[in-house]
């Protein structure tokens, strides 16, 4: 299989906190490969550190065989990278459509940003509805669509969710998740951080568990969702 995204020997610190120990992920082209754990397990800080908001001090990380360590969050975005960060982060007092126009800063094509912003409405139709109303007058739910919608507008070769369902109601959070297997479905590379492991595990082809920065555990979703320890630990059976 052809890697999208190659993560090696990664080392990201907070200060003097050590909070990602020699992390080793790879994420194939067309998969959805997602990171579980605990909170303050590292998973935000690998997506973070991917994206260029986080510096690595040591380690590598590779989009489509370019070492992208280390670059600034823009050129990150540029090469073909699109982070949802945890809390959406919408430009609250600008409208919608001018959220997604940010989305595409690097577009200089009229009917190109027309065209990705009428395939981030056939997912999200509600968006659609609220083009000129402004992000902060969104519900959660919509703001999530919104900040999914604006990644999309750049056509990353693969997209970073992290906690796409937190603060939503059950029927949102079941919704977001069929949008995200559909974008999965036309080809799109997808990294997912999310609490809620079992959703998590159903849409993913494959998973890695995190504990205190370091990986404890590599497998398939079907595998991973067996697990006694997963189980236990991530999914709520004793």
């Amino acid at each position: 299989m052809q890697p999208v995204l190659e993560i090696q020997g990664l080392h990201t610190y907070y200060g003097h906190i050590h909070a990602l120990k020699g992390i080793d992920v790879t994420v194939n082209k067309g998969e959805i490969v997602t990171l579980i754990g605990s909170n303050g397990a590292g998973k935000s800080t690998i997506l973070r550190t991917i994206s260029g908001i986080a510096k690595a001090r040591q380690g590598s990380i590779r989009l489509d065989g370019k070492d992208i360590t280390n670059k600034r969050p823009h050129e990150v975005t540029a090469l073909g990278v699109a982070h949802v960060p945890e809390g959406r982060r919408i430009f609250p007092e600008l409208s919608v459509r001018e959220n997604l126009e940010i989305g595409a800063w690097n577009v200089n094509d009229p009917s190109l940003i027309t065209q990705r912003m009428e395939q981030a409405f056939e997912f999200f139709p509600r968006i659609k509805e609220r083009l000129f109303q402004k992000g902060g007058t969104l519900s959660g739910g919509e703001q999530q669509m919104l900040a999914i919608s604006r990644a999309l507008m750049s056509d990353p070769d693969i997209l970073l969710l992290d906690e796409p369902s937190m603060g939503l109601a059950p029927v949102l959070v079941e919704l977001i998740f069929e949008i995200i297997k559909r974008i999965n479905a036309q080809g799109k590379t997808i990294l997912l951080v999310e609490q809620n492991a079992l959703m998590a595990l159903e849409i993913a082809s494959r998973g890695y568990v995190l504990q205190t920065g370091q990986i404890v555990l590599k497998d398939s979703a079907a595998a991973l969702m067996v697990n006694d320890s997963v189980r236990k630990a991530y999914l709520g059976e004793s």
